[in-house]
């Protein structure tokens, strides 16, 4: 396979000159900035906010490579995985022209970016145990197909998708292929992240929304090569990601230990709430899964959310989603919350 990311861009984003900011054109330490026409009385809040922040969120990189062991010039930062995913559309894929290729069932978000960007997406569904149908795939790709997403844990089955199978689509296709690793942090597969160098034309996407506990923040990360990643950040907006959610962001990176404990302790109440529901009659299988919620296959599964929805706690139902017929997806929860969930199922069917 020849990759070349310039056959894949729309020339309009070749062409594309992107907006400069007084933040883009000015490096270094000055002590009078007059550049940029903010208000240079300070804020009302005590912090520095009546300066823009730093369009390219360079200390806040240099701290995420460390963690990942990326170099912070594979590293975009978005307003939440959507931003990424959305600039992939708006980059690769000519509207009413070009396709991309989504399994289902899974992350709904693909399929709304590609409406919104009036291009074509021609699904391909996972086989019963949920892995890749590879034949239907080739068959599936013409010369518009600019990517393939693939969600990894998925979301909703909360399986892995077979590594080699991910590398068998990266190996042979000509476009993009979109690694989605939001719940990698609970899984026992590793991530591609290590595999940039190997593949020119694997995005993954990562969040902060998941393991870190840091959803209200709107957090997402695209690794790419550097070349992919300006492409990135000439489409972004200047300032994408506020000066307050970097910050933030920079002080919770220093709590590695606390969301390893975290998730060591999401991932033995995963197996708990597995072996509970398992050995109750009406429920008719599990999804292993390597991400922190489960979709459990159950009878009367729409009367039992409702049953759910009365006692205060809240699932989600995808009962109605294809091969998921039948299934809540259930988030693993505190101790207490995953004590109650049991209890509140086991009165259901009793």
């Amino acid at each position: 396979m020849s990759f070349s990311l310039e056959n894949l861009l729309r020339d309009n984003i070749k062409k594309l000159v992107p907006y400069s900011s007084a933040r883009d054109e000015f490096k270094g330490e000055a002590s009078v900035l007059l550049d940029a026409n903010e208000n240079a009385f300070g804020s009302p809040l005590e912090h520095h906010y009546n300066r823009y922040p730093d369009p390219l969120q360079h200390v806040l990189k240099d701290k995420l490579a460390k963690i990942k062991g990326i170099p912070a010039a594979n590293i975009f930062l978005g307003n939440g995985s959507d931003e990424a995913i959305d600039i992939l559309f708006r980059a690769f894929c000519k509207p009413g022209v070009d396709n991309v290729i989504l399994v289902p069932p899974t992350y709904g978000m693909y399929e709304v970016s590609a409406n919104i960007n009036d291009v074509e997406t021609r699904k391909v569904q996972l086989t019963a145990d949920y892995q890749l149908d590879l034949d239907g795939i080739a068959g599936a790709i013409d010369m518009h197909t600019k990517m393939i997403f693939v969600c990894s844990p998925n979301n909703p089955t909360g399986n892995s998708i077979n590594r080699q199978d991910i590398e068998t689509l990266l190996v042979n296709f000509e476009g993009l292929v979109v690694v989605d690793e939001a719940y990698v942090n609970y899984s026992k597969q590793k991530s591609f992240s290590k595999e940039l160098a190997d593949f020119p034309n694997l995005v993954i996407l990562q969040t902060l929304s998941k393991a870190w506990g840091l959803a209200a923040l709107r957090l997402g990360m695209a690794f790419a090569s550097t070349e992919i990643i300006a492409v990135f950040n000439k489409i972004k907006p200047p300032y994408n990601i506020n000066q307050a959610t970097q910050d933030l962001v920079l002080k919770a990176l220093d709590n590695l230990e606390v969301v390893n404990e975290w998730i060591k302790e999401t991932v033995l109440e995963r197996e708990r709430l597995v072996e509970e529901l398992i050995q109750i009659e009406q429920v008719v299988s599990i999804t292993p899964s390597d991400a922190n919620f489960i979709l459990a296959k159950l009878e009367e599964p729409r009367e039992l959310y409702n049953f759910l929805v009365n006692q205060g706690i809240i699932v989600r139902d995808r009962s109605k989603v294809e091969l998921c017929e039948g299934c809540l997806r259930i988030t693993v929860g505190t101790p207490a919350e995953n004590v109650k969930v049991l209890a509140a199922i086991k009165q259901f069917y009793n």
